[in-house]
């Protein structure tokens, strides 16, 4: 008698079984991860402004001088559905840089904003985030309002 070769429907339905847990669980995983990063990717766009901000305020620049032409920056990009440029106020700490995300739906909508303090550092805040935002989409030197 022959022996038979191949796998029993059990076996396969095992198979099926355990595909289906691992993807229940990376699935969310991933799609945190993808959220995290386009955060990531939107501050990091509008992070290279701040050298030709700054240095527009050194120069005592005036207001009509804070474009995005001037800080070399887009006034879209695929992460940063629109991107601000804001002119520093005197004597008062102000949003300098905006950028609001597009993307996966749980960032669609937030808006990171670049603050520069009279004293010349900058901050970072995360507003207006929408439903589903996790404090795990912060890029670690950004705070939420």
């Amino acid at each position: 008698m022959k022996a038979q070769k191949g796998f029993t429907l059990i076996e396969l339905m095992i198979v099926v079984a355990i595909i289906g847990i691992l993807a229940a669980i990376a699935i969310p995983a991933y799609q945190d991860y993808v959220a995290k990063s386009q955060v990531t990717s939107g501050l990091a766009e509008i992070t290279g402004a701040k050298t030709a901000y700054e240095t527009a305020v050194n120069e005592g620049q005036a207001t009509g001088y804070y474009t995005n032409a001037n800080m070399g920056l887009a006034g879209s990009t695929n992460r940063c559905g629109t991107i601000a440029v804001n002119a520093p106020t005197a004597g008062a700490s102000a949003t300098a840089l905006t950028c609001t995300l597009t993307g996966n739906p749980v960032v669609n909508g937030a808006v990171i904003q670049l603050g520069r303090t009279t004293a010349g550092a900058w901050t970072c805040n995360i507003a207006s985030r929408p439903t589903g935002w996790k404090a795990s989409f912060l890029p670690s030197a950004c705070t939420a309002s």
